[in-house]
Protein backbone atom coordinates (compact mmCIF):
# COMPACT_ATOMS: atom_id res chain seq x y z
CA UNK A 1 0.00 0.00 0.00
CA UNK A 2 1.16 3.34 -1.18
CA UNK A 3 2.37 5.58 1.72
CA UNK A 4 0.34 8.95 1.96
CA UNK A 5 3.16 11.91 2.43
CA UNK A 6 0.65 14.93 1.21
CA UNK A 7 -3.13 14.86 2.43
CA UNK A 8 -4.10 17.64 0.38
CA UNK A 9 -3.16 15.95 -2.98
CA UNK A 10 -4.66 12.46 -1.54
CA UNK A 11 -8.22 14.44 -1.13
CA UNK A 12 -7.57 16.34 -4.47
CA UNK A 13 -7.14 12.86 -6.02
CA UNK A 14 -10.41 11.45 -4.70
CA UNK A 15 -12.19 15.12 -5.01
CA UNK A 16 -10.69 15.05 -8.81
CA UNK A 17 -11.76 11.10 -9.79
CA UNK A 18 -14.90 11.72 -8.11
CA UNK A 19 -15.74 15.19 -10.53
CA UNK A 20 -14.07 13.52 -13.41
CA UNK A 21 -16.63 10.31 -13.05
CA UNK A 22 -19.80 12.60 -12.41
CA UNK A 23 -18.85 14.71 -15.31
CA UNK A 24 -18.82 11.87 -17.98
CA UNK A 25 -22.07 10.46 -16.16
CA UNK A 26 -23.19 13.87 -17.29
CA UNK A 27 -22.57 13.45 -20.81
CA UNK A 28 -24.42 10.10 -21.07
CA UNK A 29 -27.92 11.07 -18.94
CA UNK A 30 -29.89 12.05 -22.00
CA UNK A 31 -29.68 8.21 -22.92
CA UNK A 32 -32.80 6.25 -21.45
CA UNK A 33 -34.48 9.81 -22.16
CA UNK A 34 -34.36 9.89 -25.38
CA UNK A 35 -37.42 7.84 -25.43
CA UNK A 36 -39.23 10.16 -23.90
CA UNK A 37 -38.41 13.09 -25.99
CA UNK A 38 -39.47 10.91 -29.10
CA UNK A 39 -42.80 10.08 -27.52
CA UNK A 40 -43.37 13.84 -26.52
CA UNK A 41 -41.91 15.85 -29.60
CA UNK A 42 -42.32 12.73 -32.10
CA UNK A 43 -38.49 12.80 -32.88
CA UNK A 44 -37.16 10.03 -35.41
CA UNK A 45 -34.46 8.01 -34.85
CA UNK A 46 -32.45 10.13 -37.32
CA UNK A 47 -33.46 13.46 -35.08
CA UNK A 48 -32.02 11.13 -32.12
CA UNK A 49 -28.62 10.50 -33.85
CA UNK A 50 -28.33 13.93 -34.99
CA UNK A 51 -28.60 15.00 -31.21
CA UNK A 52 -26.66 12.29 -30.66
CA UNK A 53 -23.96 13.29 -33.05
CA UNK A 54 -23.63 17.03 -32.52
CA UNK A 55 -21.92 15.98 -28.82
CA UNK A 56 -18.74 14.47 -30.50
CA UNK A 57 -18.42 17.47 -32.85
CA UNK A 58 -17.97 19.68 -29.39
CA UNK A 59 -15.53 16.97 -28.12
CA UNK A 60 -13.56 17.70 -30.98
CA UNK A 61 -13.61 20.83 -30.97
CA UNK A 62 -12.84 21.88 -27.87
CA UNK A 63 -9.98 18.66 -27.56
CA UNK A 64 -8.16 20.32 -30.82
CA UNK A 65 -8.86 24.14 -29.79
CA UNK A 66 -8.59 23.67 -25.28
CA UNK A 67 -7.93 20.06 -24.57
CA UNK A 68 -3.87 20.63 -24.10
CA UNK A 69 -4.13 23.93 -22.90
CA UNK A 70 -3.84 22.90 -18.99
CA UNK A 71 -0.53 22.60 -19.84
CA UNK A 72 0.82 25.98 -19.74
CA UNK A 73 -1.76 27.77 -17.23
CA UNK A 74 -2.66 24.69 -14.93
CA UNK A 75 -5.15 21.66 -14.39
CA UNK A 76 -7.62 23.78 -12.41
CA UNK A 77 -8.30 26.73 -14.92
CA UNK A 78 -9.38 24.27 -17.27
CA UNK A 79 -10.99 21.49 -14.70
CA UNK A 80 -13.43 24.50 -12.88
CA UNK A 81 -14.85 26.17 -16.28
CA UNK A 82 -15.46 22.27 -17.91
CA UNK A 83 -17.17 21.43 -15.06
CA UNK A 84 -19.34 24.63 -15.01
CA UNK A 85 -19.91 24.51 -18.82
CA UNK A 86 -22.09 20.69 -18.19
CA UNK A 87 -23.99 22.69 -15.56
CA UNK A 88 -24.74 25.86 -18.21
CA UNK A 89 -26.41 22.15 -20.65
CA UNK A 90 -27.89 21.13 -17.58
CA UNK A 91 -29.77 24.47 -17.48
CA UNK A 92 -30.33 24.42 -21.22
CA UNK A 93 -31.44 20.61 -20.87
CA UNK A 94 -34.23 21.82 -18.35
CA UNK A 95 -35.50 24.68 -20.03
CA UNK A 96 -35.20 24.19 -23.47
CA UNK A 97 -36.68 20.44 -23.98
CA UNK A 98 -37.22 20.74 -27.55
CA UNK A 99 -34.73 19.47 -30.43
CA UNK A 100 -33.30 22.62 -31.23
CA UNK A 101 -32.82 22.55 -27.53
CA UNK A 102 -31.12 18.93 -27.25
CA UNK A 103 -28.72 20.02 -29.83
CA UNK A 104 -27.48 22.97 -28.56
CA UNK A 105 -26.94 21.05 -24.90
CA UNK A 106 -25.35 17.99 -26.13
CA UNK A 107 -22.90 20.35 -28.34
CA UNK A 108 -22.21 22.59 -25.00
CA UNK A 109 -22.00 19.28 -22.82
CA UNK A 110 -19.53 18.11 -25.40
CA UNK A 111 -17.40 21.07 -25.13
CA UNK A 112 -17.20 20.32 -21.41
CA UNK A 113 -16.36 16.67 -22.21
CA UNK A 114 -13.68 17.93 -25.02
CA UNK A 115 -11.86 20.25 -22.24
CA UNK A 116 -11.93 17.41 -19.22
CA UNK A 117 -10.85 14.25 -20.47
CA UNK A 118 -6.99 14.97 -20.83
CA UNK A 119 -6.86 17.26 -18.34
CA UNK A 120 -8.61 15.49 -15.39
CA UNK A 121 -6.29 12.14 -16.75
CA UNK A 122 -3.17 14.47 -16.35
CA UNK A 123 -4.39 15.75 -13.16
CA UNK A 124 -5.04 12.78 -11.38
CA UNK A 125 -1.50 11.52 -12.51
CA UNK A 126 -0.27 14.38 -10.95
CA UNK A 127 -2.15 14.38 -7.53
CA UNK A 128 -1.20 10.54 -7.36
CA UNK A 129 2.65 11.59 -7.43
CA UNK A 130 2.03 14.24 -5.03
CA UNK A 131 -0.32 12.16 -2.52
CA UNK A 132 2.30 8.93 -2.05
CA UNK A 133 5.80 7.63 -2.49
CA UNK A 134 4.74 5.56 -5.18
CA UNK A 135 6.70 6.63 -8.20
CA UNK A 136 4.06 4.39 -10.63
CA UNK A 137 0.95 5.81 -12.11
CA UNK A 138 -0.79 2.55 -12.62
CA UNK A 139 -3.21 3.43 -9.79
CA UNK A 140 -3.70 6.86 -11.71
CA UNK A 141 -4.30 4.95 -14.90
CA UNK A 142 -6.81 2.84 -13.51
CA UNK A 143 -9.12 5.27 -11.59
CA UNK A 144 -9.16 7.66 -14.76
CA UNK A 145 -10.29 4.55 -17.04
CA UNK A 146 -12.96 4.02 -14.14
CA UNK A 147 -13.96 7.15 -14.02
CA UNK A 148 -14.08 7.42 -17.67
CA UNK A 149 -16.40 4.45 -19.83
CA UNK A 150 -17.44 3.55 -15.85
CA UNK A 151 -18.96 7.38 -15.66
CA UNK A 152 -20.65 6.89 -18.88
CA UNK A 153 -22.03 3.76 -17.76
CA UNK A 154 -23.48 5.59 -14.36
CA UNK A 155 -25.06 8.40 -16.26
CA UNK A 156 -27.69 6.58 -18.08
CA UNK A 157 -28.06 3.84 -14.95
CA UNK A 158 -28.90 7.53 -12.36
CA UNK A 159 -31.53 8.69 -15.12
CA UNK A 160 -33.26 5.51 -15.94
CA UNK A 161 -34.10 5.27 -12.17
CA UNK A 162 -35.06 8.97 -11.59
CA UNK A 163 -37.45 8.91 -14.91
CA UNK A 164 -38.82 5.37 -13.91
CA UNK A 165 -38.88 5.99 -10.19
CA UNK A 166 -39.40 9.66 -9.83
CA UNK A 167 -41.17 13.34 -10.90
CA UNK A 168 -39.98 15.00 -13.26
CA UNK A 169 -38.07 12.42 -15.72
CA UNK A 170 -36.52 15.64 -18.03
CA UNK A 171 -35.79 17.80 -15.46
CA UNK A 172 -34.80 15.77 -12.11
CA UNK A 173 -31.75 13.98 -13.67
CA UNK A 174 -30.48 17.12 -14.70
CA UNK A 175 -30.90 18.85 -11.58
CA UNK A 176 -29.28 16.22 -9.31
CA UNK A 177 -26.10 15.90 -11.78
CA UNK A 178 -25.91 18.90 -12.42
CA UNK A 179 -26.27 20.41 -8.58
CA UNK A 180 -23.73 17.55 -7.40
CA UNK A 181 -21.15 18.91 -10.38
CA UNK A 182 -21.43 22.49 -9.28
CA UNK A 183 -20.21 21.38 -6.18
CA UNK A 184 -17.60 19.10 -6.78
CA UNK A 185 -16.29 22.37 -9.43
CA UNK A 186 -16.16 24.23 -6.09
CA UNK A 187 -13.75 21.61 -4.18
CA UNK A 188 -11.85 21.12 -7.56
CA UNK A 189 -10.69 24.74 -7.23
CA UNK A 190 -10.07 24.20 -3.63
CA UNK A 191 -7.43 21.39 -4.72
CA UNK A 192 -3.84 21.85 -4.95
CA UNK A 193 -2.73 23.02 -8.70
CA UNK A 194 -0.12 20.34 -10.07
CA UNK A 195 0.79 21.80 -13.08
CA UNK A 196 4.30 23.39 -13.65
CA UNK A 197 3.50 26.41 -15.91
CA UNK A 198 6.42 27.43 -18.46
CA UNK A 199 7.83 30.65 -18.03
CA UNK A 200 7.65 32.72 -20.20
CA UNK A 201 4.10 30.96 -21.04
CA UNK A 202 3.96 29.69 -25.13
CA UNK A 203 1.80 31.90 -27.54
CA UNK A 204 -1.44 30.04 -27.98
CA UNK A 205 -1.89 27.57 -30.83
CA UNK A 206 -4.34 24.61 -31.44
CA UNK A 207 -3.49 21.21 -30.73
CA UNK A 208 -1.59 19.90 -34.02
CA UNK A 209 -2.23 16.41 -34.98
CA UNK A 210 0.77 15.37 -36.61
CA UNK A 211 1.43 11.52 -37.40
CA UNK A 212 5.32 10.73 -38.36
CA UNK A 213 5.65 8.85 -41.68
CA UNK A 214 7.49 6.19 -40.11
CA UNK A 215 4.17 5.43 -37.93
CA UNK A 216 1.44 5.69 -39.86
CA UNK A 217 0.84 2.57 -41.00
CA UNK A 218 0.23 1.29 -36.94
CA UNK A 219 -1.69 4.81 -36.78
CA UNK A 220 -3.64 4.47 -39.33
CA UNK A 221 -4.35 0.27 -38.07
CA UNK A 222 -4.74 1.39 -34.56
CA UNK A 223 -7.12 4.63 -35.22
CA UNK A 224 -9.38 1.83 -37.67
CA UNK A 225 -9.61 -0.17 -34.40
CA UNK A 226 -10.36 2.72 -31.97
CA UNK A 227 -13.24 3.59 -34.53
CA UNK A 228 -14.87 0.49 -34.72
CA UNK A 229 -14.53 -0.21 -30.99
CA UNK A 230 -16.66 3.59 -30.77
CA UNK A 231 -18.90 2.60 -32.96
CA UNK A 232 -20.16 -0.53 -30.53
CA UNK A 233 -20.34 2.24 -27.67
CA UNK A 234 -22.16 4.59 -30.02
CA UNK A 235 -25.21 2.60 -30.77
CA UNK A 236 -25.40 1.39 -26.75
CA UNK A 237 -25.68 5.80 -25.54
CA UNK A 238 -27.83 6.65 -28.66
CA UNK A 239 -30.43 3.93 -30.21
CA UNK A 240 -30.58 1.77 -27.97
CA UNK A 241 -33.38 2.76 -25.88
CA UNK A 242 -35.47 3.55 -29.27
CA UNK A 243 -34.91 -0.28 -30.19
CA UNK A 244 -35.72 -1.46 -26.33
CA UNK A 245 -38.83 0.48 -26.56
CA UNK A 246 -40.34 0.08 -30.45
CA UNK A 247 -38.51 -2.93 -31.93
CA UNK A 248 -38.85 -5.09 -28.25
CA UNK A 249 -41.55 -3.52 -26.80
CA UNK A 250 -39.86 -3.09 -23.43
CA UNK A 251 -40.66 0.95 -22.32
CA UNK A 252 -39.25 0.80 -19.16
CA UNK A 253 -37.02 3.55 -18.85
CA UNK A 254 -34.61 1.95 -15.91
CA UNK A 255 -34.13 -1.24 -18.24
CA UNK A 256 -32.90 1.60 -21.04
CA UNK A 257 -30.61 3.18 -18.50
CA UNK A 258 -29.51 -0.44 -17.52
CA UNK A 259 -28.47 -1.84 -20.69
CA UNK A 260 -26.51 1.15 -21.60
CA UNK A 261 -24.81 1.09 -17.91
CA UNK A 262 -23.83 -2.65 -18.31
CA UNK A 263 -22.27 -2.02 -21.61
CA UNK A 264 -19.62 1.07 -20.48
CA UNK A 265 -18.99 -0.59 -16.81
CA UNK A 266 -18.17 -3.99 -18.25
CA UNK A 267 -15.87 -2.10 -20.97
CA UNK A 268 -14.57 -0.14 -17.90
CA UNK A 269 -14.10 -3.79 -15.73
CA UNK A 270 -12.33 -5.50 -18.20
CA UNK A 271 -9.95 -2.88 -19.00
CA UNK A 272 -8.82 -2.56 -15.09
CA UNK A 273 -8.95 -6.62 -14.79
CA UNK A 274 -6.85 -7.54 -18.01
CA UNK A 275 -4.51 -4.19 -17.70
CA UNK A 276 -1.69 -6.35 -17.01
CA UNK A 277 -2.13 -9.12 -20.48
CA UNK A 278 0.08 -7.75 -23.33
CA UNK A 279 -1.61 -5.72 -26.05
CA UNK A 280 -1.14 -8.36 -28.68
CA UNK A 281 -2.84 -10.71 -26.13
CA UNK A 282 -5.19 -7.96 -25.79
CA UNK A 283 -6.10 -7.04 -29.43
CA UNK A 284 -6.40 -10.92 -30.22
CA UNK A 285 -8.88 -11.96 -27.38
CA UNK A 286 -11.18 -8.79 -27.85
CA UNK A 287 -12.02 -9.78 -31.68
CA UNK A 288 -13.76 -12.84 -30.55
CA UNK A 289 -15.70 -10.82 -27.16
CA UNK A 290 -16.91 -8.68 -29.22
CA UNK A 291 -17.98 -11.19 -32.05
CA UNK A 292 -19.69 -13.30 -29.53
CA UNK A 293 -21.03 -10.13 -27.87
CA UNK A 294 -23.07 -8.91 -30.65
CA UNK A 295 -23.96 -11.69 -31.84
CA UNK A 296 -25.98 -12.12 -28.55
CA UNK A 297 -27.17 -8.29 -28.86
CA UNK A 298 -28.60 -8.64 -32.38
CA UNK A 299 -29.93 -12.58 -31.26
CA UNK A 300 -31.83 -10.87 -28.86
CA UNK A 301 -33.54 -7.97 -30.66
CA UNK A 302 -34.67 -10.58 -33.19
CA UNK A 303 -36.49 -13.12 -31.32
CA UNK A 304 -36.49 -10.74 -28.93
CA UNK A 305 -35.34 -11.16 -25.96
CA UNK A 306 -34.55 -8.45 -23.50
CA UNK A 307 -32.16 -11.36 -21.36
CA UNK A 308 -30.21 -11.90 -24.40
CA UNK A 309 -30.12 -8.54 -25.77
CA UNK A 310 -28.85 -7.22 -22.26
CA UNK A 311 -26.26 -10.12 -21.86
CA UNK A 312 -25.08 -9.24 -25.33
CA UNK A 313 -24.26 -5.93 -24.60
CA UNK A 314 -22.61 -7.09 -21.53
CA UNK A 315 -19.87 -9.14 -23.59
CA UNK A 316 -20.14 -5.85 -26.40
CA UNK A 317 -18.99 -3.49 -23.86
CA UNK A 318 -16.26 -5.48 -22.16
CA UNK A 319 -14.43 -6.53 -25.41
CA UNK A 320 -14.92 -3.08 -26.85
CA UNK A 321 -12.89 -1.90 -23.87
CA UNK A 322 -10.21 -3.84 -24.45
CA UNK A 323 -10.41 -3.18 -28.12
CA UNK A 324 -9.85 0.47 -27.42
CA UNK A 325 -7.46 0.14 -24.74
CA UNK A 326 -5.17 -2.13 -26.83
CA UNK A 327 -5.65 0.06 -30.16
CA UNK A 328 -4.73 3.58 -27.68
CA UNK A 329 -1.71 1.89 -26.29
CA UNK A 330 -0.80 0.71 -29.74
CA UNK A 331 -1.50 4.19 -31.28
CA UNK A 332 0.47 6.26 -28.35
CA UNK A 333 3.24 4.19 -28.84
CA UNK A 334 4.06 4.34 -32.69
CA UNK A 335 5.55 7.94 -32.11
CA UNK A 336 8.52 8.77 -30.33
CA UNK A 337 7.58 10.62 -27.21
CA UNK A 338 8.00 13.93 -28.64
CA UNK A 339 5.11 13.09 -30.91
CA UNK A 340 3.19 11.21 -28.64
CA UNK A 341 0.89 13.94 -27.85
CA UNK A 342 0.03 14.62 -31.75
CA UNK A 343 -0.22 11.08 -32.86
CA UNK A 344 -2.61 10.63 -30.00
CA UNK A 345 -4.80 13.65 -31.32
CA UNK A 346 -5.08 12.26 -34.46
CA UNK A 347 -6.29 8.58 -32.91
CA UNK A 348 -8.81 10.61 -30.51
CA UNK A 349 -10.38 12.90 -33.83
CA UNK A 350 -10.65 9.50 -35.44
CA UNK A 351 -12.12 7.75 -32.20
CA UNK A 352 -14.67 10.53 -32.01
CA UNK A 353 -15.94 10.36 -35.77
CA UNK A 354 -16.43 6.86 -35.31
CA UNK A 355 -18.55 7.50 -32.18
CA UNK A 356 -20.67 9.52 -34.24
CA UNK A 357 -20.71 8.81 -37.97
CA UNK A 358 -21.94 5.29 -38.07
CA UNK A 359 -24.40 5.66 -35.72
CA UNK A 360 -26.12 8.27 -37.82
CA UNK A 361 -25.64 5.73 -41.00
CA UNK A 362 -27.61 3.22 -39.05
CA UNK A 363 -30.30 5.88 -37.60
CA UNK A 364 -30.80 6.54 -41.39
CA UNK A 365 -31.14 2.94 -42.43
CA UNK A 366 -33.80 2.16 -39.83
CA UNK A 367 -35.64 4.82 -41.95
CA UNK A 368 -36.30 2.28 -44.87
CA UNK A 369 -35.29 -1.27 -43.22
CA UNK A 370 -36.90 -2.66 -40.04
CA UNK A 371 -34.01 -1.80 -37.20
CA UNK A 372 -33.36 -5.53 -36.87
CA UNK A 373 -32.04 -5.93 -40.35
CA UNK A 374 -30.20 -2.44 -40.57
CA UNK A 375 -29.07 -3.49 -36.90
CA UNK A 376 -27.67 -6.81 -38.53
CA UNK A 377 -26.19 -5.04 -41.27
CA UNK A 378 -24.05 -2.58 -38.94
CA UNK A 379 -22.34 -5.45 -37.00
CA UNK A 380 -21.50 -6.89 -40.08
CA UNK A 381 -20.17 -3.65 -41.32
CA UNK A 382 -18.05 -3.33 -37.63
CA UNK A 383 -17.33 -6.91 -36.80
CA UNK A 384 -15.54 -6.79 -40.70
CA UNK A 385 -14.08 -3.67 -39.44
CA UNK A 386 -12.38 -4.80 -36.53
CA UNK A 387 -11.35 -7.78 -37.87
CA UNK A 388 -9.32 -6.61 -40.43
CA UNK A 389 -7.95 -3.64 -38.51
CA UNK A 390 -6.98 -6.29 -35.70
CA UNK A 391 -5.42 -8.45 -38.00
CA UNK A 392 -3.57 -5.93 -39.75
CA UNK A 393 -1.89 -4.92 -36.89
CA UNK A 394 -0.68 -8.21 -35.64
CA UNK A 395 0.76 -9.24 -38.94
CA UNK A 396 3.06 -6.12 -38.76
CA UNK A 397 3.25 -5.54 -35.20
CA UNK A 398 5.27 -7.14 -32.19
CA UNK A 399 3.73 -6.22 -29.17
Amino acid sequence: MSTIVAPAHHRGFWVVASAFLLNMAFSAVPTPLYAIYAAQDGLTNVQITLVYAVYAAGVILSLFFGGHVSDWVGRKVVFVPALLVNVLAAAVFILWPSFTGLMVARVISGISIGLTTATATAYLSELHLGATADSSSRRAQVIATAANLGGIGVGPLVAGVLAQFAPYPLQLSYIVVGAAIAVLAILVALSPETAVQPEPAPPYRPQRVAVPREARSTFFGATAAGISAFAVYGLFNSLVPSFLANTMHETSHFVAGLVAFAAFAAGAIAQITFSRWRTRMMLIRSVGIVVLGLALFTGGMWLPNVALFITGGIITGAGAGLLFRSALVTAGSAAAPEARAEVLAGFFLGAYIGLSVPVIGLGIATQYWPATNAVLGFVALVVIAIIASVRGLTRTETM
